[in-house]
Formats: structure tokens, sequence, C-alpha cells
């Protein structure tokens, strides 16, 4: 089943305005360095207004037990991951390698109008989640599901394709409170090793995805360990399956094109993007964002950056 603060849902089955200063990223866009959020930051989305949607994709890095000080530290990324989460308050999150404890966590350090659903890849709360966290003020889950990249995606925990890791989807179908509308948030995280394993987990994905009501937007977030724009996984979900990267297509793009896997380092613009934020016909894409985010003292709150855009379903 899958967890959630508020309890368990249902059964496992079959899987006006923006602020002023923001610019385009060839006018306005923050810099690498400069703070965008935290005490005395600004954010660069925030919270959404009228009828639009704050969505966010990110893989904060599971807590491999790093020593306190060192880049990779839980204990010290997670107060700067709670500081940015505030500040930017997406009305939808995706998250990627959570372990349990983090998705308690994460949970904790919400505002309590957030909840979020998910399940372990391995099946309760064991291994990674990929939680979707979400602004009950704003939306309600009307359904929800998990599936398995691989030959059995029925199967709790299963793998094929030459995967060593397990891998999994968790989708949610919400009711948008302000508006009355509904849209499915699909959320993953691909196989980081075997190539064949992306793309059969690209290819599922794309027929599930077909397999919802044709009148529900779709989101898809995930990491996707594989390069937007030049990859065979983005080839089958874009321009096989028919979806929209929101980076290329959103009406103005508020930082440079930032690779999305700085490993703590200095992000490079340019760089591979891995980490998408994909939209149907149904999703207009007003605002996009890769976030650099630091905090004061210069830590990153993941080895990942950040994706986010403002939306409006049509």
């Amino acid at each position: 089943m899958a967890v959630t603060r508020r309890g368990v849902l249902g059964a496992t089955g079959a899987a006006a305005g923006l602020l002023a200063m923001a610019g385009t990223a060839d006018a306005a866009g923050p810099r690498a360095g400069e703070r965008t959020g935290g005490r005395g930051g600004r954010p660069l989305i925030g919270p959404a207004t009228g009828d639009r949607l704050h969505v966010m994709s990110f893989n904060i890095r599971y807590d491999a037990k790093a020593a306190p000080g060192t880049p990779d530290s839980w204990t010290d990324r997670r107060p700067v991951l709670a500081d940015f989460l505030n500040l930017e308050q997406p009305t939808v999150l995706g998250v990627q390698e959570a372990l349990y404890q983090q998705v308690k966590q994460v949970d904790a350090d919400l505002p309590d109008r957030y909840d979020w659903i998910g399940l372990g890849r391995e099946g309760g709360g064991r291994g990674e989640f990929m939680a979707v966290y979400y602004d009950t003020r704003r939306l309600e889950p009307l359904d929800y599901d998990h599936f398995w990249l691989s030959d059995t995606p029925l199967v709790i925990g299963s793998a094929s394709w030459g995967n060593s890791v397990v891998r999994m989807v968790t989708w949610v179908r919400f009711r948008d409170l302000r508006t009355g509308r509904e849209f499915v948030h699909v959320n993953t995280h691909f196989d980081h090793q075997s190539e064949n394993a992306r793309q059969r987990s690209a290819a599922l994905v794309r027929d599930r995805i077909a397999g919802f009501d044709p009148a529900l937007p779709v989101v898809l977030t995930g990491d996707f360990n594989t390069p937007a724009e030049r990859s065979e996984s983005y080839r089958l979900l874009v321009t096989d399956g028919g979806l929209t990267d929101g980076w290329t297509a959103a009406a103005r793009r508020l930082t440079p094109a930032w690779g999305t896997f700085p490993n703590y380092r200095e992000p490079v613009e340019g760089g591979d993007r891995i980490d998408w934020l994909l939209v149907d016909g149904g999703v207009e894409v007003e605002r996009a964002a890769i976030n650099t985010y630091r905090s004061r003292a210069g830590r990153y709150p993941s080895d990942h950056a950040p994706v986010h855009a403002l939306v409006r379903l049509r």
C-alpha cells in the first residue's frame, strides 16, 4: 500500500502573477553562485497564483550516511532543502531517491498543508521512493498507483532489461480545488547504468500514459539519467510519445540552461539536462527554471538541481 501522512488512500493496484524581477535566461536570470532563496533570498517561481500550478521535479539524493561537514551529508543538506522548498512552495513536487526516513523528514519540514503519496520501490518502506508531495489547499488526490519498470510492472520490486537496481513509477490523479480541473502527475527515476533499461522504461511509461483518460492533462517528472534532446529515451517520450519538454516549450525561461547534475560543484551552462519536466498538450508552460539554489554558506541541497515550472491546465 502507499503510505501517506494522513493514512492509506487505497490499495496498490495496477499501477497577477510572478515576481517582476524574474527575467529570461538571456536577460535577468540568475547566474551560477547568485543566491535565489533562503534567508533574505527570493524565489524563482514561488507560490502559484490564480489558476496556475507550480510543478517541481527534484532528485534529493538518498541519505548515504556521509559524514557531517561533507557535501553529501544529509544532516547538513536537509535544512538547506527545507529552506528551498519553503521558499518556492511548489503546488506539487515529485522527488526521486528519497528513503522512507527522508520522505518523512521532508514532510515534517514542509508546511502542515502538504501531504504526500508514495511507496518504496522494493515494497512498503523499503528502498527509494518516487514520492509526490502536494499542497492540500489546492489539490485533492482522486486516484493513484505505482508500477515497476520491468517486464512485470505489477510485481512489486521487479527488475528487468539489464538494470541491477529496482526502478518504478508513482502517479497521482489530482483535482485542482481552485478550478475544478483534473490532471495526472507521473513521477519516475530511470536506471543510471543500463541504456536498454532506460529505453524500455521510456517505452513503458509512454504506453502507460497513453492509457490514461485522454481528457486528462499529464505532467511527467523524473530523473531520466540521460540527456534531453539527444537521447533515445527522450525521443521515445517526446518525438514518439507526443509529450513536450517543459524547458524548451516555456514561454519564459528564468535561468540559463544549467546541467541538472552539478554533483555539488558549480553548475555548467549547457551541461546535460538529465532531469526533465514533460507535459502533454493539455498543459501550457508559462515559466521554467533549473534552480541552482544554495545556502549562504554555499551548501547545495542535493547533487542534482531541481527543475520546476509554472503551468496552466488548458
